[in-house]
């Protein structure tokens, strides 16, 4: 078992800046890819970035140049740096991860999930 606690959500203006942590602990964390998605009401939840165990990245479309995706994996810590909020990225945001040495856009292939941060832009 893979237990995940994401932290730093909040409420900030359009423009604005926050960064999200998730803390795992359970297994050997460089055993694992992690990964972010998010959910905003009434839609499904949604690939954000995904990183695998060495450092590799991916983004979607809608936050590629806004958005980092990093881990630390001497303190089992994956981060998401988020800069140039809008509205849209509203939503509550989920820190994932899935066992394999690469990296995954797919949910299916996560088999940890935290909880859940709430992020809301205003405009």
């Amino acid at each position: 078992q893979v237990q995940l606690v994401e932290s730093g959500g909040g409420l900030v203006q359009a423009g604005g800046s926050l960064r999200l942590s998730c803390v795992a602990s359970g297994r050997t964390f460089t055993n694992y890819a992690m990964g972010w998605f998010r959910q905003a009401p009434g839609k499904e939840r949604e690939f954000v970035a995904t990183i695998s165990w060495s450092g590799s990245t991916y983004y979607a479309d809608s936050v590629k140049g806004r958005f980092t995706i990093s881990r630390d994996n001497a303190k089992n810590t994956v981060y998401l740096q988020m800069n140039s909020l809008k509205p849209e990225d509203t939503a509550v945001y989920y820190c994932a991860a899935a066992p394999g040495r690469g990296y995954y856009t797919g949910p299916r292939a996560y088999n940890y999930w935290g909880q859940g941060a709430q992020v809301t832009v205003s405009s």
